[in-house]
C-alpha cells in the first residue's frame, strides 16, 4: 500500500532502471495499440497518410525498442544477482521469444508491401509485444 508504514522506496538506480523501461514498454507496446485503433480512420486521407504517421510512430517506437532491449538485460543482471528460480527463468525465456517476436514482426511490417504482409506482421508485432507486457508483470514480482 502506497504510503504504508514501514513501506520502503527503491533504491534510486532500481527506481531509473524500471521507469525507463516502463515508459518505453508504453511507447512500443501501446503505441502499436493506438496505431491499431487509428490507422483504419487515416485510411480515408490516403495511403499517404497511413504512411506518414507510421513513418514518425518508428522515430519513436525503435529507439524505445533500444531502450526496451537494454534496460531488459539490466533488469536481468539485476535479478541475476539473486539466483532466480527454475520457473523464473522459465517464463523469462519465453518473454524473450515474445519480444523478439515483436521485433522481427515490426521490421518485416515496415518492409511489407503486400496488405497479407503488412496484416500478418503487424499481428506477430502487435502480439508479441503485449504476450512480452503481461509475462514482464508476471516476472516483476
Amino acid at each position: 500500500m502506497l504510503g504504508a508504514s514501514g513501506a520502503t522506496l527503491a533504491p534510486f538506480l532500481d527506481g531509473v532502471r524500471i521507469s525507463l523501461h516502463i515508459l518505453a514498454a508504453t511507447i512500443w507496446v501501446g503505441g502499436q495499440i493506438a496505431l491499431a485503433g487509428v490507422v483504419p480512420k487515416l485510411r480515408a486521407f490516403g495511403s499517404e497518410a497511413t504512411k506518414a504517421v507510421a513513418n514518425q510512430f518508428a522515430k519513436l517506437a525503435w529507439p524505445a525498442f533500444g531502450v526496451l532491449v537494454i534496460t531488459g538485460f539490466w533488469n536481468y543482471f539485476e535479478v541475476a544477482k539473486v539466483k532466480p528460480s527454475s520457473q523464473w527463468m522459465a517464463v523469462f525465456s519465453i518473454k524473450m521469444f515474445f519480444v523478439i517476436a515483436s521485433g522481427v514482426g515490426a521490421f518485416f511490417h515496415a518492409r511489407s508491401k503486400s496488405k497479407a504482409g503488412l496484416a500478418i506482421w503487424g499481428s506477430v508485432a502487435g502480439t508479441g509485444a503485449i504476450v512480452a507486457l503481461v509475462l514482464g508483470v508476471f516476472i516483476a514480482g
